[in-house]
């Protein structure tokens, strides 16, 4: 893997990172194809949108169909019958989904007002199904009972036989209810891990190691200056992002100066519109997250500050609002894909309040183009130095 920084602008800049399988500018928005598809979307459309990255859920494809069947078929780009560039995580998430967030009732980000000053001692909501130790993180699969180790020479294993091109090193994603003192353990236990990873990895993909430290600074640091240390092709910032997005900024704040600039900046999970205007310009490289495709089945389409999408309204206008029953309008007029060229807001909700499975494809389809597109802006309003008039059209000053 190269990448290469074409362009800065103060913090962010616009680069372009290259594999095996091709290559894509920064800054990026990857969609999830969490068990190997993007919800409601095939590889036709990802062409026509313009997706050149997908990021693929190392756990899952472990769980089912098995990673050495993957391999028997001619590895993941075969399989899910993509061409482009295929990231894969390293499964350490799910420590924190089945497990202390399942446990905590709380996403990275825990912005509900009672949580504050909560920690792991709440009462617990549900039966944990993932459990980490120094070795690695034991699951019990949800749904069939399945016992699965992950070790990080284990999930260097899993991913190469995905013959993924980008794969990250196994960490710990702690709670954001998880107190300084498990913090810690956790980040410590991460950065060993870490060096695992890097004796194991399959040298012929790119690996990229997570900064950790929850929401504390001090620890954000130390673990950013020991990856940084680390020999790897890029950096993933990971974990509990605090209580608010304005502790996600902080992290970044302090963990991005503290990085490599010759290499690119991963802040895994976070998708969310204004985050992707405020991290990129704190110099964040890639995004992931399920945003696009998870709203478009809620009945959540994206709409730009033309069409009355602003913060409150977070971009997204609810399609089975009665209000759109005579709409003859498309989603978004500015919009250029297929939705809306062809259909009716009206259509639309028909097709919602019918329970239509057409529905799904089509806000999934606008969704992820929408995103595209403004990671496009984007890039070219740091090109020609008007991200910040860009950054006020859409969140205001």
């Amino acid at each position: 893997m190269k990448f290469k920084v074409e362009m800065s602008l103060d913090r962010m800049r616009v680069g372009k990172i290259s594999t095996p399988h091709g290559s894509f500018e920064t800054p990026v928005f990857i969609p999830c194809a969490t068990a190997g598809a993007i919800r409601c979307l095939d590889v036709r459309d990802l062409k026509e949108i313009g997706v050149k990255v997908v990021l693929v859920n190392t756990y899952h494809i472990h769980v089912k169909p098995g990673d050495e069947v993957v391999k028997r078929l001619g590895g993941i780009h075969k399989f899910i019958g993509f061409d482009g560039v295929i990231i894969t995580d390293s499964g350490g998430f799910q420590a924190f989904s089945l497990g202390l967030g399942l446990e905590h009732g709380v996403g990275k980000i825990a912005n509900n007002i009672f949580l504050e000053g909560l920690r792991k001692d709440v009462k617990l909501r549900e039966k944990k199904f993932a459990h980490v130790s120094g070795e690695g993180i034991t699951f019990k699969d949800p749904k069939t009972g399945k016992i699965v180790n992950l070790t990080p020479k284990k999930a260097m294993e899993i991913q190469s036989n995905l013959g993924s091109d980008i794969i990250y090193a196994l960490d710990e994603c702690t709670s954001p209810l998880s107190d300084k003192e498990y913090t810690e353990k956790a980040m410590e236990r991460t950065h060993r891990w870490a060096e695992e990873c890097l004796k194991y990895y399959d040298r012929k993909q790119a690996l990229f190691g997570i900064v950790q430290g929850g929401e504390y600074k001090d620890l954000r640091e130390r673990s950013a200056k020991f990856m940084a240390e680390k020999d790897f092709a890029g950096y993933g910032i990971g974990g509990s992002l605090g209580k608010s997005k304005q502790d996600m900024l902080n992290v970044i704040d302090c963990v991005v100066p503290l990085l490599p600039e010759e290499k690119p900046r991963h802040l895994l999970g976070i998708g969310a519109i204004e985050d992707l205007f405020n991290c990129v310009e704190r110099g964040i490289d890639m995004f992931d997250c399920v945003t696009p495709t998870r709203e478009a089945r809620r009945g959540h389409v994206f709409v730009d500050p033309e069409d009355g999408g602003n913060m409150r309204n977070k971009f997204r206008l609810n399609i089975k609002n009665s209000e759109f029953k005579f709409d003859e309008k498309p989603i978004s007029k500015n919009c250029e894909c297929f939705v809306c060229q062809t259909y009716s807001r009206a259509y639309l909700r028909h097709l919602y309040k019918s329970n239509e499975l057409l529905f799904f494809r089509l806000a999934s389809y606008h969704n992820v183009y929408f995103i595209i597109d403004l990671m496009e802006k984007i890039r070219d309003s740091i090109r020609d130095c008007s991200f910040y008039k860009l950054k006020e059209t859409w969140l205001g000053r």
